[in-house]
């Protein structure tokens, strides 16, 4: 059996959801959220240490702008709501992306958050949010070059990285069918087991998950070795 110690998902689907049931994209990012939900406890229950959702990309700022604010309402609104399944499950929070493009009272949302649950143990969920792989590289290089260090630059980059301190990821879902990674944790994803589910993320469910898991754990991880 494969270690698995961070886990990582693309929650893609919610707007094609919506649109086979004659909704607007912004009925499926609700229903998202109860999937969101799901998978965190599950994920908590079952002694998964990290646990990381794409949840808004650098790139999603090019949306409609209408959708742009309600996903940033409803960032806000899931943060404040799902306080009490953090509390209640052990649930650290983190957050990782450039987060000083966000609104005053929304970086405030998730600070609170994070220092809040800072002592949880059960799972460290991490949302990434306005998360760009080459920008999240870019940024800990330039932090690199102000500072003016020097060493090992593998070692520097990773020091500097949202993630320092975090596990490699040891399995990227993608719900949704597509099958590609998206400009997602590109450095931290280097030896990790990919899986792309067909099952748009409002319908993906633990028992999805569970599957992944059991045929992720069939496979013979290498890390370059023979």
């Amino acid at each position: 059996m494969n270690a698995l110690t961070h886990l990582a998902i693309i929650m893609d689907g919610n707007g094609r959801w919506a649109k086979l049931r004659g909704k607007p994209r912004t009925y499926g990012h609700q229903k998202g959220i109860n999937t969101l939900r799901n998978i965190t406890i599950w994920c908590a229950q079952n002694h998964i240490a990290y646990l990381t959702f794409y949840a808004f990309s650098t790139e999603n700022w090019s949306r409609p702008r209408t959708e742009v604010d309600f996903l940033m309402r409803m960032l806000k609104k899931y943060l404040l709501q799902e306080r009490p399944t953090y509390l209640e499950h052990k649930i650290r929070f983190k957050a990782i992306g450039d987060l000083k493009k966000f609104s005053a009272s929304l970086q405030k949302t998730i600070s609170n958050l994070e220092q809040e649950t800072a002592e949880h143990t059960a799972l460290t969920q991490i949302l990434a949010l306005n998360y760009g792989g080459r920008d999240e590289i870019a940024r800990a290089c330039g932090h690199i070059i102000q500072k003016g260090l020097q060493g090992d630059m593998q070692t520097l980059i990773a020091e500097y990285l949202d993630t320092a301190r975090l596990p490699d990821v040891d399995l990227l879902v993608r719900t949704g069918g597509e099958m590609r990674l998206s400009n997602f944790l590109l450095w931290q994803s280097n030896y990790a087991e990919l899986f792309f589910s067909p099952v748009l993320w409002p319908d993906f469910t633990p028992e999805h998950l569970q599957e992944i898991i059991a045929l992720f754990n069939q496979r013979q991880r290498k890390f370059g070795r023979v």
